[in-house]
């Protein structure tokens, strides 16, 4: 359960730091920032041939703010609806993993032990953010139930995989399942938390919950180093929702 609570925090601290900095600075400057960013954690993480905690959880961190700015930017600078960029990026996240299990014959994340396979598994990372994102923000906005009633919906459908676990569901369904869920539900309660209240939030600021974050998420990080010593590439780190 450890990686299912790093997974939450890393959501819950890429939105609340991507909207400070996109409410602090210039994003024509921040995004290509974030970009290069992004692009340098994933170099990190690819350089290496094992599971290393600290580089895969760094890379997911920089997913979860990149992938937040992506998906803000497709609605507040491009104008796209919600409710359209939530489909969008679900048959977005659709195509690549059908193209993946047709192209390695599995999705499952432990077998993710060579270079392609890695390429795949983060190319569907990416777009599970993407998709939470817009979906955390249809939810809330466009169907009116705000960050805590959004949350609180996402509790659910993030606990239904873990039930159905029981009674058939494959492994790895419930694992993709459990993952793009992941998003939206940490990523409603950061804003509950740090957005103003005229905004249905408890207005503890985005600064504050990010740092917080980055404080969880380096807790937990340091934990998963000191126990390490899984072999794969990827999915070491990737528990079985079960």
């Amino acid at each position: 359960m450890l990686f299912w609570a790093a997974k939450l925090l890393t959501t819950g601290l890429g939105e609340a730091c991507s909207d400070w900095l996109n409410h602090t600075f210039d994003p024509l400057l921040v995004v290509p920032i974030t970009a290069v960013l992004f692009a340098a954690c994933f170099a990190i993480q690819f350089s290496s041939k094992r599971y290393v905690p600290w580089r895969y959880w760094l890379l997911v961190t920089m997913v979860a703010v990149f992938g937040t700015m992506v998906a803000d930017a497709t609605h507040i600078v491009l104008g796209v609806p919600y409710l359209i960029s939530t489909i969008a990026f679900a048959v977005t996240l659709a195509i690549v993993l059908l193209v993946w299990r047709r192209t390695e014959g599995t999705l499952d994340v432990h077998s993710v032990a060579t270079s392609r396979r890695e390429l795949w598994y983060w190319l569907t990372v990416l777009a599970t953010f993407a998709l939470g994102t817009a979906f955390g923000d249809l939810t809330a906005t466009t169907f009116g139930l705000g960050y805590l009633g959004s949350g609180l919906v996402f509790v659910v459908l993030f606990a239904i995989p873990f039930g159905l676990r029981r009674i058939g569901l494959g492994a790895t369904a419930a694992f993709w399942w459990a993952y793009v869920v992941t998003r939206p539900l940490g990523a409603s309660f950061a804003d509950w938390l740090g957005v103003e209240p005229s905004r249905g939030g408890l207005g503890v600021g985005t600064l504050l919950v990010t740092i917080v974050g980055l404080v969880a998420v380096a807790a937990a990080v340091a934990m998963m180093q000191l126990r390490r010593g899984a072999p794969r590439i990827v999915a070491a780190g990737a528990a079985d929702p079960s």
